[in-house]
């Protein structure tokens, strides 16, 4: 299998699909369609899980779904093709140990689509960012005329690019460190690391292995590396990249950039990367008030500057594939992103709640608490900090450290509160704390969820004072209570709401 792709014998090979999620359900009917002989199988015998089972077997798989399902591997597997499980789950130990080749749907869409529908693949990956940035860089891309989709961890599998029958251009691909681990072919146009900090520790075994896989993205690129000036850690991966002879190094700033450089200039976003004269000169690419647009406020708001970071990244990519500067500017103008994102719910009695359900990781969160204030700055809004779900092993203590001045209180839920409750302990004793648990002994059903949303947004508000700032920005993952971030961040608009009422 080492060097399959999409004009193999596909029907003389035994496929397992751990996971019938989204992906897992676009990776099993493509190869169904190739006539290989595909097993899927969940451990979630859900009833979303049972339809898409049943479909599958009525296009030829064998579906095999609850408690136990991916335990052992099936006989004869000439490949697994996972969806998110860790290197530490049976089948995939039961895997490698048999010389089984273990793939992402991400590196089975990249060798499908050869050698029939070769597309160019412009990468985005890091610990924070990823999906605005890639929206972003799908509005730019379109912008400039171009046939594309924003696919990977975005929600949308790759896999429907290679078998939708209309041709692509070029693709914006989301790529996150579970999918890069069982990448091993993926060679890109270009692609970024936005940034690394702490997160899936848990799954990846370390901070280490964490960064490796996010480093992949950079192997075989052709075009552009994209780093991040203000983490080294990123631009460590682009120098030590084995890339394409030819392929540059690109970097973007929140400052006055360097020639190869994307960068700010007073209120101006700017390139001096894709122009022949970028030793002594820069091209406007766009504005502040474009990148506001963008974040969903007006053109009279001050963006985050972490949301300007991002649209220098998309702006990055999109300007390696020869697009326009206008067209990088019409695309942030069009573009609307940021669900969950520092989206305001409500403002009632003096209190502004915001949502920022996507804050998964406490550098996400980090982020989310400056923009209401600079941590030194005494006059910036006090903050009710809703916090906790699953921590994936990381800490709070920087988190903690750094802005435990300002809050108000904390309201805390999840399997990993405890971490965040000791963070707190430690670094801002003064800071009134209140845990809530589940009333259902941590089962993720709608009602559990709502119940105990229900309940951290009336604490929040008996806790908040007018003038402060009711921030959601949780700093772990969502799944031990909820579907995903989205659905957490709704159970708290609907909280909100209700309180309201």
């Amino acid at each position: 299998m080492s060097l399959a792709d999409g004009a193999s014998p596909w029907p003389d090979a035994h496929v397992v699909i751990a996971g019938v999620g989204v992906s897992g359900f676009a990776a099993a009917d493509g190869l169904l369609q190739l006539g290989a002989r595909v097993t899927v199988l969940d451990d979630a015998a859900t009833e979303a899980n049972a339809d898409k089972g049943a479909l599958l077997e009525v296009l030829g798989a064998t579906v095999r779904l609850g408690p136990g399902s991916t335990a052992t591997l099936p006989e004869g597997a000439d490949l697994v093709v996972t969806t998110g499980f860790p290197p530490s789950a049976p089948i995939l130990v039961q895997a490698l140990a048999g010389s089984v080749p273990v793939w992402s749907e991400v590196e089975l869409a990249w060798r499908l689509s050869r050698p029939a529908k070769v597309i160019p693949w412009l990468g985005i990956t890091g610990t924070n960012g990823k999906t605005t940035t890639t929206q972003m860089l799908e509005a730019m891309l379109g912008a400039a005329g171009l046939k594309t989709a924003a696919v990977g961890n975005i929600g949308r599998p790759v896999m429907e690019i290679v078998l939708d029958p209309e041709p692509y251009d070029v693709i914006a691909v989301e790529l996150s460190s579970h999918q890069l681990h069982w990448s091993s072919s993926l060679a890109l146009h270009s692609a970024v690391v936005l940034n690394l900090q702490p997160d899936h520790l848990s799954w990846h075994g370390g901070f280490e292995a964490y960064g490796a896989a996010k480093a992949k993205i950079y192997e075989g690129v052709s075009h552009a590396c994209v780093y991040n000036v203000a983490d080294r850690a990123t631009e460590a991966m682009v120098e030590e990249a084995d890339v394409v002879e030819g392929a540059r190094a690109i970097g973007f700033t929140l400052g006055t950039p360097a020639p190869s450089m994307l960068g700010v200039v007073d209120d101006l976003l700017v390139d001096r990367a894709f122009i022949e004269q970028r030793r002594d000169s820069a091209l406007e690419i766009a504005s502040l008030a474009d990148v506001a647009l963008a974040a969903g406020g007006s053109a009279d708001d001050v963006p985050p500057p972490h949301v300007v970071a991002n649209a220098l990244a998309a702006a990055a990519l999109a300007r390696s594939y020869g697009v326009p500067a206008n067209a990088v500017r019409d695309g942030l103008r069009a573009v609307r992103v940021g669900a969950h994102k520092i989206a305001t719910v409500a403002e009632r009695r003096g209190v502004r709640w915001v949502d920022d359900s996507k804050a998964t990781n406490p550098h996400a969160a980090d982020a989310a608490l400056r923009t209401f204030g600079d941590p030194e700055d005494p006059s910036g809004s006090r903050v009710v900090w809703i916090a906790g779900g699953q921590a994936k092993g990381t800490r709070f203590d920087d988190l903690v450290r750094a802005h435990g001045p300002r809050l108000r209180a904390a309201v805390l839920l999840g399997v990993d509160a405890p971490v965040v409750a000791e963070a707190l302990a430690r670094h801002a004793p003064d800071v009134p704390v209140e845990v809530v648990t589940s009333a259902e002994d941590g089962r993720k059903t709608p009602a559990a969820s709502a119940d105990v949303m229900a309940r951290v947004v009336a604490a929040a508000s008996s806790l908040a004072r007018p003038g402060d700032v009711v921030l959601l920005a949780p700093g772990c993952a969502s799944l031990d209570m909820f579907v995903d971030y989205a659905a957490r961040g709704d159970a708290f608009t609907e909280a909100v709401r209700a309180l309201e009422s």
